[in-house]
């Protein structure tokens, strides 16, 4: 999310604040050794106005 603009805002818990200087903002688990579902990725990139094919571009998939 660092490479399309967004910072992080603030952390409670797990869950990570993530916002863009546009207002985009979304709320992203941050559990060490799970990987995010892929209903909550979907739900993650709607929240962002980004397309599964821009994320997979930008990791180099």
């Amino acid at each position: 999310m660092k490479k399309t603009g967004f910072a992080v805002e603030r952390q409670r818990g797990s869950h990570v604040f993530l916002r863009h200087l546009d207002g985009r903002a979304t709320v992203v688990p941050a559990h060490t050794g799970e990987a995010i579902g892929p209903g909550l990725l979907s739900k993650i990139l709607r929240d962002v106005e980004l397309t599964k094919a821009y994320l997979l571009k930008l990791i180099g998939k």
